[in-house]
């Protein structure tokens, strides 16, 4: 079945079970989300604006939730319709006499032909609505505060956008996979696998790929490629610690030889059709994915910063004192849960939880533990990286991107990769002010770098 005849029979199981058949633009608002096409584009191509697209969209989920007896909905009908004919051919197909159907195919919605084996395995895996979940490789959530704009946002990537490739970067420490393990606890009925991996192993990516192949043929055939999983059902892959598979001492998310087939892969993921979502976790943003989210709409990032006011939850729940004080410890600390945990110890240990006593000396920034955590993301950069960030160090003020330093032989064209690459490392900050876009070093890494 293609796009067309799978429309035609929605519309014919919808007449034999309301009485009613789908309008033009009912009919052309399905063939369009079966194409992973948002509404946006649906309304460019149908002429109607696109709160009247929303609408009929809403009106035809519900008449197909009324036929088919399922919660149908944008993210999901696409795979219940597919399963849904599946099971009906079957049932037909297995009804005839075995010599008529001993070697015959049936293809299903998809562009190769299946076996009948293949159809009868989608009829099993439609009647088992709870989605498969492997999350025994991820850490434990150990704080689920705030986070409430970045989870409505990658709600809507992921569920109305469709968004194919999502990279999460961010320092290390500032709860990227504490934000994605949130995220999967309210979206996880969405899905019909879903199975996290980490690559702090440095697996090679045809290992990656049999692990995820293992993970998905527990309730259906094996099929000879991960973008096969992820046409014929709905899939969400987290890959965690993606930077343990860039260089050290080159620019920014730079893949290390033997890896370099990791890109090619991500690449298929966002340019391919499916109805499936792979989330990206890094420490630093590679440009190749910087790349695909200019070229390609289903391709999104998210740079994570601190948690904000959200901070305070932290702290109220390991008991400090001076509530006043807060505001002050969470800017200093850039509202950063893993610093703050850090110094929160400290001024439990040694101030009696009073953030007063702590922040006596303003001038004197106390780094203690981060220390060791602000020299890991040092330790991953170029030599002329090195020189420029410990340059920044010394500046009072953000600099323009043509304000480079005199002692240091740099091009213009060299210096502006330099501040790019510290900015996908997240050590550099955009500042927008009345002259344009200037740049300072993180305040961290700035009083560090002064005080080694």
């Amino acid at each position: 079945m293609n796009i067309k005849e799978l429309s035609k029979w929605a519309d014919d199981q919808v007449f034999h079970q309301t009485g009613n058949r789908l309008s033009s633009l009912q009919k052309s608002i399905l063939e369009g989300v079966l194409q992973y096409q948002d509404f946006c584009e649906i309304k460019d191509n149908n002429g109607y604006s696109y709160d009247h697209i929303k609408r009929e969209g809403a009106k035809l989920w519900k008449l197909l939730s009324e036929a088919f007896k399922e919660d149908i909905k944008q993210s999901n009908v696409r795979s219940i319709l597919e399963n849904k004919a599946a099971s009906t051919i079957y049932n037909f197909v297995n009804s005839l006499s075995s010599n008529t159907i001993s070697n015959s195919q049936v293809n299903i919605c998809r562009n190769k032909y299946q076996s009948l084996e293949d159809i009868q395995n989608q009829s099993s895996y439609s009647q088992n609505p709870t989605p498969r979940i492997d999350l025994t490789k991820a850490p434990e959530l150990n704080y689920k505060y705030g986070r409430n704009s970045e989870i409505s946002t990658l709600k809507e990537w992921i569920l109305e956008n469709h968004t194919r490739l999502i990279t999460i970067y961010g320092l290390s420490g500032i709860g990227k996979t504490a934000l994605t393990l949130k995220l999967i606890s309210e979206i996880q009925t969405e899905f019909d696998y879903i199975i996290y991996r980490s690559l702090d192993n440095l697996p090679k990516l045809i290992t990656l790929k049999n692990e995820l192949k293992q993970f998905f043929c527990q309730s259906q055939n094996p099929l000879p490629e991960i973008i096969d999983y992820f046409r014929l059902s709905r899939c969400l892959v987290i890959i965690d610690d993606v930077d343990n598979i860039f260089q050290f001492g080159n620019l920014a998310g730079q893949y290390l030889t033997e890896y370099k087939d990791y890109s090619k892969f991500f690449q298929q993921i966002a340019t391919s059709s499916h109805q499936s979502c792979l989330i990206l976790i890094s420490s630093e943003k590679p440009p190749d994915i910087e790349t695909l989210e200019i070229e390609n709409k289903h391709t999104k990032t998210l740079y994570l910063q601190g948690l904000g006011e959200d901070a305070k939850a932290i702290f109220k729940e390991k008991g400090l004192k001076d509530e006043d004080k807060w505001d002050e410890l969470i800017k200093l600390y850039q509202g950063h849960p893993g610093w703050l945990n850090i110094i929160i110890l400290t001024i439990i240990e040694f101030f009696n939880g009073k953030v007063s006593l702590f922040l006596t000396d303003k001038d004197d920034l106390f780094l203690g533990d981060i220390e060791a955590l602000l020299e890991n993301h040092l330790e991953r950069l170029s030599e002329l990286e090195n020189k420029v960030i410990n340059w920044l160090a010394t500046q009072n003020k953000p600099i323009g991107i043509f304000q480079k330093p005199a002692d240091i032989e740099l091009s213009n064209a060299r210096f502006l990769q330099i501040i790019q690459s510290l900015t996908r490392r997240c050590l550099v900050e955009k500042v927008l002010g009345e002259e344009g876009v200037k740049f300072q070093l993180n305040s961290l890494f700035k009083a560090y770098l002064n005080i080694k």
